[in-house]
């Protein structure tokens, strides 16, 4: 067919091949995200075959941390910005240095058994914190850290007091030992991957909805018939839970732990990750702790700046990009009124009768 000017055009709206011109683009949305997964793991899969045993170690501990700093950023879509995640990780390296050690529980089992724990712990300090919102909230998680990390330091049977826990034994899977860097590297990519999908399921599920609903405004949430209490201590304790098994993983790797591994400036560490990386979607954390584990590499020369350097790269992001480096990419970004609209569709569908 010719318009008016002669030249042919094409009825569907596409290119030369008659394809709808949406095609692509509902493509692109459907499938692109996956694919750039698959590629990511397939590459995770073949890296440690190439590399030093330095840069295994280091892969392993950025497992970890994307666990850490993901399961932190759940925590917050609730808007309750905590500062005891760090020893809730600790809680489940503990858990695992005295079940394992004592006990001679598997490393299957122990690894969400320690998140069990820590997610238990979670509860019991999320009680009287509930009645606590924005810096007081941040406060009190942070006395509340102070407190079990002081508990480990005192008592010496059987936290092993200041010294911590030597002698955790080496874990094994399905009689394959996992000391080895490769073979733990592997492990630990498969926890990672594991929690992570988990957590972005929840993401994206009513629940993930109904705390991103509380945090842009918790009284309109209320009256929507969101239980505002009983959904802040389920965000919290599933992000002790995740934060658990970073713990086990990082006691089975290290052998020995003690409380100067649960610090503040740790904790300090996991808040510059999700500021800088951002905590409005999932994948901002995943960001932040990616490039920053790059930074951390470049400036080891500069041990003694460190601590300078990203106090001030945390202070310029709170002024100049305070959405962080996910604010970059505005498609990754949802309106807070979506996080309503979902919700109340799904009470809607829901609704019996």
């Amino acid at each position: 067919m010719k318009n008016l000017n002669g030249t042919a055009s094409n009825p569907t709206g596409g290119g030369a091949l008659g394809t709808p011109a949406a095609a692509q683009p509902d493509w692109q949305r459907k499938y692109g995200g996956w694919i750039v997964v698959v590629v990511i793991l397939a590459a995770l899969c073949i890296l440690p075959f190439y590399m030093k045993f330095y840069h295994i170690e280091l892969s392993i501990i950025y497992f970890m941390s994307v666990i850490l700093a993901v399961s932190y950023r759940l925590v917050t879509t609730t808007g309750d910005w905590g500062f005891a995640h760090i020893i809730l990780q600790g809680v489940g390296a503990y858990a695992t240095a005295i079940l394992a050690k004592h006990a001679g529980i598997p490393f299957i089992v122990m690894v969400p058994l320690a998140g069990f724990v820590a997610a238990a712990v979670g509860a019991v300090i999320m009680i009287p914190m509930l009645r606590t919102k924005g810096f007081a909230f941040f406060i009190a998680s942070f006395a509340f850290g102070e407190f079990i990390r002081m508990t480990w330091m005192k008592v010496n049977n059987p936290l092993g007091g200041t010294g911590g826990i030597v002698n955790i034994p080496s874990p094994e899977l399905f009689g394959l030992k996992l000391s080895g860097s490769v073979n733990y590297y592997f492990a630990c990519m498969a926890f990672m991957v594991a929690s992570v999908f988990i957590m972005w399921r929840l993401d994206r599920s009513r629940i993930g909805n109904a705390w991103k609903a509380i945090h842009t405004d918790d009284m309109l949430a209320e009256c929507m018939g969101i239980n505002v209490a009983r959904y802040r201590t389920m965000a919290f304790m599933v992000g002790s839970f995740f934060a658990g098994i970073a713990g086990a993983l990082l006691a089975y790797r290290m052998g020995s732990i003690d409380p100067h591994n649960f610090d503040i400036t740790q904790m300090v560490y996991l808040v510059i990750w999700v500021v800088i990386g951002g905590a409005t979607t999932f994948w901002g954390p995943l960001i932040g702790v990616t490039i920053l584990t790059v930074a951390f590499e470049w400036s080891r020369p500069l041990l003694e700046w460190r601590p300078l350097m990203f106090g001030s790269l945390l202070i310029m992001f709170l002024i100049f990009l305070p959405g962080g480096l996910e604010s970059l990419l505005p498609a990754l970004r949802r309106p807070p009124g979506e996080h309503y609209a979902r919700f109340r569709r799904w009470l809607t569908k829901n609704r019996p009768g």
